[in-house]
């Protein structure tokens, strides 16, 4: 019999699916709270207080977690940290929300196996989380293919952003740069002891986003590389000021703004 832990926020939903994850008879809860802190924290009091072994004997045999939460970390994250303790420990996601940043953790995350992701909606009844459970626990990874989809578009939406062509330091520099502070102030912020690094690596954010020859006037190739990241995609000024923005089929078109 497997042992679970439920991280569900909604107490009435929790206690159905306690009520009903038991009634099967594959399933005995070991805990329920509705917070991935929480969910962290008992799982590192059981490893404390209990004799846990390598194999994670010891610890709930998988987590079923929903992934919008009270509290600071939601589902993915909670799993991440948790995971972070107790390398591999099965967890089956679901969720009735449909936005991005869930999808991009999710993406981000790196998890590779035991785990599934389903649409609450899709995978309500407890006979049809059970098998999912056991699934996970095995080593296996399923997830809902509306999901898998949301989150390849959430990927290729990432891959378009023009935050994709620069590395994480260049990223950090151009975020603080949009935010209208000036080299000395974001040397600062990072912690560089030289402001002409920033100088340095703002002429390397220029060339990756096409506005190389902008940075001849510092002001205007600036105001540019802001605007760029505030509309989350490349945009590109022809030599009378107009600017273009690529459409759905590949052509540039005046961006409007």
């Amino acid at each position: 019999m497997l042992t679970l832990l439920i991280v569900e926020d909604n107490p009435k939903l929790r206690a159905a699916l306690k009520t009903g994850l038991a009634a099967t008879g594959a399933v005995s809860i070991s805990h329920d709270c509705g917070s991935g802190e929480e969910a962290l924290a008992y799982c590192l009091e059981v490893a404390k207080t209990y004799e846990v072994s390598p194999n994670l004997t010891g610890l709930p045999s998988v987590i079923l977690m929903d992934v919008q939460l009270a509290g600071k970390l939601n589902g993915i994250e909670a799993a991440v940290a948790i995971r972070r303790e107790f390398p591999r420990l099965p967890v089956v996601f679901y969720s009735i929300q449909d936005d991005d940043a869930y999808y991009r953790d999710f993406r981000r995350s790196g998890i590779l196996s035991h785990y599934a992701y389903v649409r609450k909606s899709n995978y309500l009844l407890p006979q049809m989380i059970v098998p999912l459970l056991q699934d996970a626990v095995a080593g296996r990874s399923f997830i809902d293919p509306d999901i898998e989809s949301r989150v390849q578009e959430v990927r290729h939406k990432d891959e378009q952003s023009p935050l994709a062509l620069l590395e994480p330091n260049e990223q950090a520099v151009a975020k603080l740069l949009a935010q209208g502070l000036s080299n000395e102030q974001i040397a600062a912020r990072l912690g560089f002891r030289d402001k002409r690094t920033i100088s340095r690596t703002n002429g390397q954010i220029y060339a990756a986003w096409g506005l190389a020859e902008s940075a001849t006037d510092e002001k205007i190739a600036r105001t540019r590389a802001a605007l760029i990241l505030h509309a989350g995609r490349l945009i590109a000024w022809d030599a009378a000021g107009i600017a273009r923005v690529q459409n759905e089929r590949g052509e540039w078109i005046v961006w409007e703004g």
